[in-house]
């Protein structure tokens, strides 16, 4: 059954604590409204999925994207958020993400016509949602919220097999809580030299986690949402690896490895080639030891929810 959603959330985009929706069930549409048949994933056409097929992915900026770090640390492009937003959802379905920062997810979904909420902890971010969300769409029905709460509270905003994806970026462990002293950036004074790229120092925040302590916190987080996730609905999560004293810290395989155990089904693993928006390749390493730049690429995981 079709749930209204005329009501009082039609143009409130933010809930924070003082809200008396907070940690309440959320009154939004989950069920398609397109035209597709039921067995279909999507409402992309067979050229469409065509171009999906290809596991390494590049994307472009666009002028609604955020690019200073002095807003957040760490955005992913629009087009992005698009593509994986249509491939494993259809219009008028819910699409939640429990790390939503600046917001980029709501703002794909308002273009898509699909619902969505995203969490975060610090207000600032929630905030910036609600700029970035002002103008209102038109041409669709859907809803976007953002929610200023932990991401381990998201099951008290949802009824059960009622999200079709969960689409994320989460944060890097500690892995980003330390002062940049790369010789590229200081050679190039890059603005961003000695500086402390963390979104918060909040001890619930990931990235203040050592990496062990990081992946169990990312588990719960994610065993807590699973009864919500439809049958076969995905959930995708944008990382990558990192350099810690002079080790590669494995991200992806420490999550991928958790939420196995948590129920998931990895599918796909998908490469975010980024070498297009890069501005500038340090030299790491040269001449004595050899290191991939981390940031040239990210990985794209995909799981879903064995029916």
């Amino acid at each position: 059954m079709m749930i209204n959603v005329k009501n009082k959330l039609r143009r409130n985009y933010i809930i924070k604590k003082e809200s008396n929706l907070f940690q309440k069930k959320l009154e939004i549409n989950y069920i398609r409204t397109c035209a597709c048949k039921k067995s279909h994933i999507n409402c992309l056409t067979a050229k469409e999925w065509l171009k999906s097929q290809i596991g390494v992915w590049q994307f472009f900026y666009e002028k609604r994207d955020i690019r200073k770090k002095d807003l957040h640390p760490a955005t992913f492009p629009i087009s992005l958020s698009n593509k994986i937003i249509k491939l494993f959802s259809h219009e008028g379905e819910l699409v939640v993400d429990p790390f939503v920062g600046s917001g980029t997810t709501l703002l794909s979904s308002q273009d898509l016509n699909r619902n969505a909420v995203g969490f975060d902890l610090q207000e600032e971010y929630i905030d910036l949602c609600k700029d970035r969300l002002i103008q209102e769409n038109l041409l669709n029905s859907s809803k976007q919220i953002a929610v200023h709460d932990d991401a381990l509270n998201i099951p008290l905003y949802f009824e059960n097999n009622t999200i079709s994806l969960i689409w994320t970026s989460p944060p890097y462990a500690n892995l980003l809580n330390r002062k940049r002293k790369n010789k590229s950036r200081r050679d190039r004074k890059n603005d961003q030299y000695l500086k402390v790229e963390q979104y918060s120092q909040d001890p619930r925040d990931l990235g203040t986690m050592s990496p062990d302590n990081y992946t169990k916190e990312i588990g719960d987080i994610f065993e807590n949402i699973y009864p919500l996730l439809k049958p076969k609905g995905h959930c995708v999560i944008n990382v990558p690896d990192m350099w810690w004293e002079n080790k590669r810290i494995t991200i992806h395989v420490s999550i991928i490895q958790e939420l196995r155990k948590r129920g998931y089904e990895l599918r796909n693993t998908i490469i975010w080639d980024r070498t297009n928006i890069v501005n500038r390749i340090g030299i790491f390493g040269w001449p004595s030891n050899y290191i991939t730049m981390g940031t040239t690429f990210e990985y794209l995981l995909d799981f879903w929810k064995p029916e």
